[in-house]
């Protein structure tokens, strides 16, 4: 693949508008009276798809940490009231993470503001995304794939 002037462009500006995007939400967290990593803890836990809540690894595998630092995240976001850890209702020797009351109306606004924001940003930067979508199969591979 050939890459031309504009891919550079659409690069920078995805990148640019993507820390951009990643410091406000920083903002956004410390303002709320939380820390960004508690923020994404939250987030990790909330998206989950299992409702029973995921394990400290599968955080960990979530924020991209090792287990002992999602175990130190945990712990802080516990002693802050916003997660809670509850044992597994089919297998006893399992502790999954739930959020709080607390920390589920810190998230809820935290993400709503975060949605509006990324709304706003899909505006100035759709020829970026464009940018990225390959223009022909890579390595052989079917697009449709």
């Amino acid at each position: 693949m050939r890459l031309r002037d504009a891919d550079y462009e659409d690069l920078l500006t995805l990148r640019t508008g993507l820390r951009r995007f990643l410091r406000w939400s920083e903002q956004q967290a410390e303002e709320a009276g939380i820390t960004p990593a508690q923020h994404q803890l939250m987030l990790a836990i909330r998206g989950h798809t299992d409702r029973r809540g995921p394990t400290v690894g599968e955080v960990a595998d979530y924020l991209l940490l090792r287990h002992h630092s999602a175990v130190g995240l945990v712990d802080r976001a516990d002693a802050a009231g916003l997660v809670a850890r509850v044992r597994d209702p089919d297998d006893h020797r399992v502790v999954r993470l739930q959020l709080t009351p607390t920390g589920m109306k810190r998230l809820e606004a935290l993400s709503a503001v975060h949605l509006e924001e990324l709304q706003r940003l899909g505006l100035r930067l759709p020829s970026a995304w464009r940018g990225l979508m390959p223009r022909q199969p890579l390595h052989g591979l079917d697009s449709r794939t």
